[in-house]
């Protein structure tokens, strides 16, 4: 079988099973339970590590081991976290200004009109931050304040963020989902033109669940060249399911793993019982979808 110089050993039966992004797709969906996607992502993200790419992971469970990485940045609850975008775009962070401001209008549901105000105001200068646009008494200004909180304005505050070339980006001290989504929304903003790096997300279901969290999606998973996303969850929500690209199936209820081979669309011929230990890894040609069983590949601790 052909693979690209960005194929990594997936499973394993009577030859190895590989994931290869330019063949398969370059958005790995990794489902299954307990921590099990975790210990499969850490795996993989190993390879591409040996490969000279660039590793970012987001992770909402605390449980991601960070041996492969050479900085941790923490973002807690009620801490200072410099994630303002329009602070981060003002120091070059955020390279595309109107992105930012969109990043407001996307948390803080902004009509249009709105937007426009904001952006211009930004651009002149006369607004630099987002505790800037709260007391500019101007329309955007009351429609911010509607869902602003405290917590908010903490994550917002402080110097701006440095954000790691290669690292763990640990979200896992945001007890609010509606949070979590927000900052990994304003990470993303800041990390979508990266190239030669292979980004992990996990929870995906916790980093997507909300409108902020599911507008940061697509910047890390939108196909580009010399990237690769690898999305991990024991969640196996209909948002998760439809992300486009190859999904490897771990050990799961009888229930969900039907599910999972239906959203797909797995014929029932092909399908098979996953027990603990195996994987099935579905992936889509043009001509037709195709699925490969095996043993599945990690670590040795």
């Amino acid at each position: 079988m052909k693979v690209s110089k960005l194929a990594v050993k997936i499973l394993e039966n009577d030859s190895v099973v590989y994931y290869d992004p330019i063949y398969h797709g370059r958005t790995l969906k990794v489902i299954g339970i307990d921590d099990d996607p975790v210990e499969v992502m850490e795996y993989l993200l190993a390879q591409y590590k040996e490969k000279g790419y660039s590793i970012v992971v987001f992770d909402t469970s605390g449980h991601f081991p960070t041996g492969l990485f050479e900085s941790v940045l923490r973002i807690e609850e009620g801490n200072p976290a410099g994630l303002d975008p329009l602070k981060m775009a003002r120091m070059g962070i955020i390279k595309d200004p109107y992105s930012a401001v969109t990043i407001v209008q996307t948390i803080y549901e902004l009509d249009s009109a709105s937007t426009d105000k904001l952006y211009a105001d930004f651009v002149t200068g006369k607004v630099n931050s987002i505790a800037d646009a709260v007391r500019a008494k101007k329309n955007y200004s009351e429609v911010i304040l509607e869902g602003y909180t405290d917590l908010d304005e903490m994550l917002f505050s402080g110097d701006p963020v440095r954000i790691p070339e290669s690292g763990l980006i640990d979200l896992s001290g945001l007890n609010s989902v509606t949070l979590t989504g927000m900052a990994f929304l304003i990470l993303a903003a800041a990390m979508e033109d990266k190239r030669r790096v292979v980004y992990g997300l996990y929870d995906v279901a916790v980093l997507t669940f909300t409108g902020a969290g599911n507008a940061g999606l697509p910047l890390l998973t939108r196909p580009a060249r010399r990237r690769v996303a690898i999305l991990g969850t024991r969640y196996p929500l209909d948002q998760v399911l439809s992300i486009p690209g190859p999904t490897l199936l771990l050990y799961n209820d009888p229930d969900v793993q039907s599910a999972i081979y239906e959203s797909q669309g797995v014929p029932a011929g092909l399908r098979a019982f996953i027990d603990k230990g195996e994987g099935a890894y579905i992936w889509r040609s043009p001509e037709t979808i195709n699925i490969e069983f095996g043993k599945v590949l990690k670590l040795q601790s």
